[in-house]
C-alpha cells in the first residue's frame, strides 16, 4: 500500500510540476499563494473516505487566512521547497523547513500558515483523508 501512495504522490508532484506556469506566464510561486488539487482517490478499504491532495504555493510573503477543514479530515502536511511557518489550534507558531512535516487533526483550527520569507518561495503539500463527499477543503475562520 506504501508503494502505491508514493507513487500517487511522485505522479501529483509531477503534475503539480507541469503547470508551474499560470495563464498570465508568471511562475505561480510569484504570486502570494495558490492551491491546487492534484490528487484524489476513494479509499478502496475504508467506504465514505478519499485521500485528496493539494500543492500550496507561496509567493515570498505570502499567506493562507486563518481557517479550518472538514471536521472529518486528517492531515499530513509535508514542506516540499523554503520554510512555512504554522500555527494549529493554540500551539505555538512553529516554521518548518523543506522536508519537514506536521499534522492536523479532525477540528482543528489553523491560525497561521505562511511563508517565512519574504524573498523566496515556499510549497508544501498537504495530504488529506477525509469523508468522500466533501468538496470544499478549507473554510475560512469567522472572526
Amino acid at each position: 500500500m506504501f508503494r502505491t501512495l508514493g507513487a500517487a504522490f511522485i505522479l501529483a508532484l509531477s503534475l503539480a510540476s507541469a503547470h508551474a506556469h499560470g495563464p498570465d506566464g508568471l511562475k505561480d510561486t510569484d504570486k502570494a499563494s495558490k492551491v491546487t488539487l492534484v490528487y484524489e482517490h476513494e479509499l478502496p478499504n475504508v467506504p465514505g473516505k478519499s485521500m485528496k491532495a493539494v500543492l500550496v504555493e507561496y509567493g515570498p510573503g505570502g499567506f493562507s487566512a486563518a481557517h479550518t477543514h472538514p471536521n472529518s479530515a486528517f492531515i499530513y502536511a509535508t514542506i516540499l521547497e523554503g520554510a512555512i511557518r504554522s500555527q494549529v489550534n493554540d500551539g505555538p507558531v512553529v516554521t518548518y523547513h523543506a522536508g519537514q512535516s506536521f499534522s492536523e487533526l479532525p477540528g482543528d483550527r489553523h491560525g497561521v500558515s505562511e511563508n517565512a520569507s519574504t524573498s523566496e518561495p515556499a510549497k508544501l503539500l498537504a495530504v488529506f483523508v477525509v469523508d468522500t463527499a466533501e468538496k470544499e477543503l478549507t473554510f475560512p475562520l469567522k472572526k
